[in-house]
């Protein structure tokens, strides 16, 4: 078995047996249909509605690998969403909207890693101070109001489809995958986990940790502001409340179901995009079985602790000596069974 499926083996069982679990409730669950020249589905809006958390998690796998955290994903969203609406509305067209947004998530990244990397802060606390404030910057942007806009050409971003599938499926496959040949193809990916490894090692073997430290952070604030323009375009409009709420923690558990530590190292970003589609599986899946909203996060809580549990590597390793055990166990009874012995003779 290659090596790169043995990695994210885990997280395609859990993904296949939610699957599994909520066509037992919700038998249409697979049916794909194609209407209006787009395919449409359950599992097509799975894939649709997993892109903010999917381009999340690429960043902050990352961030988690330099054994970092970024808690500012969510208020980067609604400050990138903020200046793109913002942008439009003032007149100044689709590129200087996407650009301007772009620019805003870079300066948010560069903002989280300077104060980790130069002013020493812990991630959790600098990227605390933005999560806090960043929703008021997003309203004074949009002064307090839902920014609304008219751009079709945007809003495609959001709602449209390429070649039958949707935009921000599209967007979020096109962000992994480029993130994943520039993390392995280089070696890039290699000094990263070295600095989670030991920064101070990695300093003197020579590596810029800081330099790296402040790129993971804007790569992260990157990804915010793709997610940022994608749900922008998708309600064509800015909502500064409630844009982004709450995602930096379903990005946090994306990236912790792909197996990735929180004390840093190897990572593996294909394993954390499994992990966005499992939380929206789950999402999804609570919806179409028809349990009433308020247990909602009840079960989605329960449901990733289950597969955390099984995913982890005590109990792993627990199951994996309790099997030999067994086989040693077994084959141990069929050698001193008699009746074997005499055969034997």
């Amino acid at each position: 078995m290659p090596q790169g499926i043995k990695r994210v083996l885990p997280q395609l069982v859990t993904l296949a047996f939610l699957v599994a679990l909520v066509s037992v409730f919700f038998p249409a669950f697979l049916q794909v249909d194609y209407s209006s020249g787009r395919f449409v589905g359950p599992v097509v809006d799975v894939l649709k509605r997993a892109a903010p958390v999917a381009l999340l998690s690429i960043g902050m796998t990352l961030v988690v690998a330099t054994k970092g955290i970024d808690l500012s994903v969510g208020t980067v969203i609604a400050i990138t969403g903020a200046v793109a609406a913002a942008t439009l509305t003032a007149g100044y067209g689709i590129p200087a909207a996407i650009f301007m947004a772009l620019v805003a998530g870079l300066i948010a990244g560069l903002f989280n890693g300077t104060l980790v990397a130069f002013i020493g802060i812990q991630p959790i606390v600098a990227t605390l101070i933005l999560m806090i404030s960043g929703r008021g910057i997003a309203q004074l942007i949009t002064e307090g109001r839902i920014l609304t806009f008219n751009a079709p050409g945007f809003a495609w971003l959001g709602s449209g489809a390429l070649f039958g599938i949707p935009v921000p499926t599209v967007i979020w496959l096109l962000a992994a995958v480029i993130a994943i040949l520039v993390m392995r193809r280089t070696a890039l990916g290699l000094l990263v986990e070295a600095v989670g490894v030991n920064m101070k090692a990695a300093s003197l073997a020579g590596v810029n940790a800081r330099v790296l430290l402040i790129a993971v952070y804007m790569a992260s604030g990157l990804c915010a502001a793709v997610a940022g323009i994608i749900t922008a375009a998708d309600i064509r409009g800015a909502d500064a409340n409630n844009a982004g709420l709450w995602l930096e923690l379903d990005a946090v558990l994306a990236t912790v179901i792909g197996g990735n530590s929180l004390l840093g190292g190897r990572f593996s970003i294909s394993a954390s995009v499994i992990g966005a589609l499992i939380i929206q599986t789950i999402d999804t899946g609570i919806l179409l079985a028809g349990f009433p909203s308020e247990y909602n996060l009840v079960i989605k809580a329960a449901l990733v602790v289950i597969i955390l549990v099984l995913q982890s590597p005590n109990v792993v390793g627990d199951l994996k000596f309790f099997r030999q055990d067994f086989f040693r166990r077994g084959a141990s009874a069929t050698t001193n069974d008699p009746a074997v012995r005499r055969g034997a003779k």
